[in-house]
Formats: structure tokens, C-alpha cells, sequence
């Protein structure tokens, strides 16, 4: 699967490859096959699409909160993220990304969530794509596990 401007694609060379994806207005989740082959993988990827379903209903406060999180570890300089639909996003960003909030930021910001709840509800302690700091993985969880009551998804 791949994912190009704005569109799923199926056995296409086009676009960004992906292993799911969350379509909010129809209420799906939509998970590649090969992913019943790696069941880790697979809990993460799908507590990672549940959690877009749950980043729509947190409401702006909760959203703005987990952003400072992400402003204060770009200001203490951290690098990498807990998943590669983060970092690819964290990757292109720019200065005047996080100043103006712009629409890349905002995205980072919903896919660091995502990520975030995979790593911390899905199941996998360590995988390839952890690749941020222990200090800032606690703190996100932290706050993650702080909010979780209040997330019914």
C-alpha cells in the first residue's frame, strides 16, 4: 500500500509506502496484510491508527499540551521519534514549521501521538524504529498514561 495525495494506493508505485491507514470520516482502519506475519508489528501499527481515532476526540487543550511537550524537546535538541510515520514527518521540518504551527507541525505533531500511544499501549518494550531518547520516551509516557482515562475512543 501507499499513501499519494491524499489517496490509498493498492500494488502502485506512486506515493509513500505504508502499513495502514486510518480513514476518520468512514470510521476504518485499514491494515496491510503481511502484517499478520509480524504480530508486535502488528499491535503497534494498529494501537498507532486506533490513536488517530482518539487525537480527534482529545479536544484542543490535551492536543496543545502533548505539542508543548514536543516544543520543549526540540528546544533540548532531541532526535529521532518511536515510529517512522514521526520521524519522516520530524525529518522535513523546519524552523518556521513549529513558529507559525503550520499544517507539516501540526501532522508531526498527531503522528508523534500515534507513535507514542503504539509504543507505550502496543505491547513492543524495543523495536527498529525507537530511536528517541530514553528521557524524552519517559516523559511522553508519562503524560500519555496521565490522560488515558479521559481517552474513550
Amino acid at each position: 500500500m501507499t499513501a499519494h495525495r491524499g489517496k490509498l494506493l493498492s500494488g502502485s508505485s506512486q506515493g509513500t509506502p505504508v502499513h495502514a491507514a486510518s480513514l476518520l470520516r468512514r470510521r476504518e482502519i485499514i491494515l496491510e496484510a503481511q502484517l499478520l506475519r509480524t504480530p508486535g508489528r502488528l499491535a503497534r501499527i494498529f494501537v498507532h491508527e486506533v490513536f488517530h481515532f482518539a487525537w480527534l476526540r482529545l479536544g484542543n487543550e490535551k492536543r496543545h499540551s502533548y505539542e508543548a511537550i514536543l516544543h520543549s524537546e526540540m528546544d533540548r535538541g532531541a532526535r529521532g521519534e518511536l515510529g517512522w510515520s514521526a520521524e519522516s514527518v520530524k525529518l522535513q521540518l523546519i524552523d518556521s514549521d513549529l513558529a507559525t504551527r503550520s499544517r507539516k507541525w501540526r501532522h508531526y505533531v498527531c503522528e508523534s501521538f500515534c507513535d507514542t500511544a503504539g509504543w507505550v499501549f502496543g505491547g513492543s518494550p524495543r523495536y527498529a524504529e525507537m530511536t528517541l531518547a530514553r528521557q524524552f520516551r519517559q516523559r511522553r509516557m508519562r503524560w500519555l498514561t496521565s490522560i488515558a482515562d479521559i481517552i474513550s475512543v
